[in-house]
């Protein structure tokens, strides 16, 4: 017998009646008190699923996308086949990501894509070398500043790469191994599997970029 089980409240009830009115075995008084026992741990189950749901730590199914939702809105949401476990980690890391920084934009498409990205700022020094100074090379390092660009800067997003489409086999290759790819078609970017999308990446980007400036962004 387990505290809240089926048991437990039969003998709670039990122990609740007056001892002179039933015998100690009753078949017609056993029936109704363990219907009300069964109900009644139903509902204790019910109240401890409840308070697990409660907090992050211990959430789970489509609680656990719920509480991304209250704190992202559809910026954050969980790709297919993603567990409570790792999803969970991912809305943790996601509350206390670093934001409004140069450092916030690399980290969370690092994250997202598993490249690091390229940041250029036209105003700032480090990303446009000087002239007479040895952080500058033409053509292999550096790039044209502008004072007409400020508060901008130009993000290069390098995409993950992914095993392709299972079962679709390559331009110009054979589509007729045994246990290869088999076939071939028309494809679409959606149909990679695990594909980051360009929707997911903008929004990680605006998730963390400061307020009031303006990131330019290409895909490769």
């Amino acid at each position: 017998m387990a505290k809240g089980d089926q048991n437990d409240f039969y003998n709670r009830l039990r122990v609740l009646l007056p001892p002179a009115w039933f015998a100690e075995e009753s078949t017609i008084l056993n029936g109704p008190l363990s219907a009300c026992a069964a109900a009644l741990s139903w509902c204790y189950t019910l109240y401890l699923y409840a308070k697990t749901q409660t907090r992050i730590s211990s959430a789970s199914d489509g609680w656990l996308d719920m509480a991304a939702y209250d704190f992202f809105g559809n910026s954050l949401t969980r790709p297919v086949d993603m567990t409570d476990d790792v999803f969970r980690t991912v809305i943790k890391r996601a509350l206390l990501r670093e934001r409004g920084t140069r450092q916030a934009i690399h980290d969370v498409l690092a994250e997202l894509t598993g490249n690091s990205p390229t940041i250029f700022e036209p105003q700032r020094v480090q990303d446009t070398g000087a002239y007479s100074r040895p952080t500058m090379g033409y053509g292999a390092a550096g790039g044209y500043g502008s004072s007409l660009l400020p508060y901008q800067a130009f993000v290069t997003v390098h995409r993950s790469k992914k095993a392709g489409i299972p079962w679709v086999a390559g331009y110009r290759t054979s589509t007729a191994a045994y246990g290869q790819s088999s076939q071939g078609e028309y494809v679409s970017r959606e149909m990679v599997a695990g594909s980051i999308t360009d929707a997911q990446i903008y929004a990680a980007i605006e998730a963390v970029k400061m307020e009031g400036t303006l990131v330019w962004v290409r895909l490769q």
